[in-house]
């Protein structure tokens, strides 16, 4: 990564490693990238550690509207939803169960919703 600042919420190397083949390997049209994804992802997840706006992105990450295009690309292409899932997956193996989940259970609350008061039209 040269000679870029490390903060806390930069990827370890095995967390890069784990990540990255489930990241586009290319663009199908135009110029080569020329950003680092891994910059991008550490970019990303200082956002989210720190809770700063796009803009506040410090200097050393790539610039914010780079960062955001990519997270906006991710979103749409799913990118993050398969991360999620593939990351689920090794979790639960790690922890000696099959990758997919064989039940899944939602629980559901009722409210009681009290008479409004005041005058109604009917």
């Amino acid at each position: 990564m040269g000679a870029f600042k490390t903060y806390s919420s930069d990827l370890t190397d095995a967390e890069w490693h784990r990540i990255e083949p489930l990241l586009p390997t290319g663009k199908p049209v135009g110029r080569l990238r020329e950003v680092d994804l891994r910059q991008v992802l550490d970019a990303i997840f200082y956002r989210v550690e720190n809770g700063v706006k796009w803009r506040n992105l410090p200097a050393d990450f790539p610039a914010w509207q780079t960062v955001y295009s990519y997270f906006r690309l991710w979103v749409r292409l799913g990118i993050w939803e398969s991360i999620n899932q593939a990351l689920v997956h090794q979790v639960r193996r790690s922890a000696g169960r099959v990758g997919e989940p064989s039940l899944g259970i939602i629980d559901s609350q009722s409210v009681r919703l009290g008479e409004k008061g005041g005058n109604t039209l009917a």
